[in-house]
């Protein structure tokens, strides 16, 4: 075992603090990244399909804008609730991307500036009645027992994060990575991986916002990319063994 590698037992879970701080620096990277593309690569295409980098930022952009307006979260979630042919949350996204698919891209960035700070605010501010209501959730989650601060805190940070892998990825664009941000919702993901399989695991994942983690004892060895290993757990691509264990994102 890596004398260095952390206790996965010991990463403490995101406060609503954290979790917010994490969202203001998240959402100053999406827009650092959606001030500086080109014409051409807002029509690439994603890993998402069908999706381009287009449809994608109208996806987090609704789901942004969804926290600071009553209305507007209430709209959404009529689309969630009524969804049956299909799963909720693929019927909600696909609301978010049609209402705002006439949008340029300079008014997307533009409602992203003034929707990103209302988020943040309003998820932070959101009473703890409130946060404590109960999800219901799609396959494979559906028995989690999610709860609205979950959600808040947790998912739409990681969702904003893995898109603007996403996006990276398809633009050819190496993807801004720091262990103090990045670093630290990796760590999150290790530790909520570890509680879904359960097994003992030494695990390093390499790269800016990697590290060294192990889980138990004489557990299996994984070495991978820190990116990698989130793209694999959220589905985006192939894992066996431990890595078919499967985190929401």
């Amino acid at each position: 075992m890596n004398a260095t590698a952390t206790r996965v037992e010991g990463i403490p879970a995101l406060s609503r603090s954290d979790a917010m701080a994490f969202a203001d620096e998240e959402f100053a990277r999406w827009l650092d990244l959606l001030r500086r593309l080109t014409p051409e690569q807002w029509s690439a295409s994603t890993e998402c399909e069908p999706w381009n980098v287009q449809a994608m930022t109208c996806h987090v952009l609704g789901a942004t804008e969804s926290h600071a307006s009553l209305r507007e979260m209430a709209h959404q979630m009529r689309a969630y609730r009524a969804a049956t042919s299909q799963p909720m949350i693929d019927a909600m996204t696909a609301l978010q991307i049609r209402d705002r698919a006439e949008l340029a891209p300079a008014q997307i960035v533009v409602r992203f500036e003034r929707a990103a700070p209302r988020s943040v605010r309003a998820r932070r501010r959101m009473p703890g009645l409130v946060r404590r209501m109960p999800m219901k959730v799609d396959p494979p989650f559906d028995n989690d027992g999610w709860r609205l601060g979950y959600l808040m805190d947790v998912i739409y940070n990681r969702d904003a994060w893995m898109h603007r892998v996403d996006i990276s990825r398809a633009i050819g664009r190496e993807m801004v990575l720091t262990p103090e941000h990045d670093g630290r919702l990796v760590a999150d993901v290790v530790a909520e991986w570890v509680r879904r399989h359960g097994k003992p695991v030494a695990l390093t994942l390499t790269g800016p916002a990697g590290g060294s983690f192990v889980a138990g004892e004489s557990g299996e060895n994984l070495e991978l990319d820190a990116v990698e290993f989130c793209r694999i757990l959220s589905g985006r691509a192939q894992g066996t063994g431990l890595l078919s264990t499967e985190v929401p994102f």
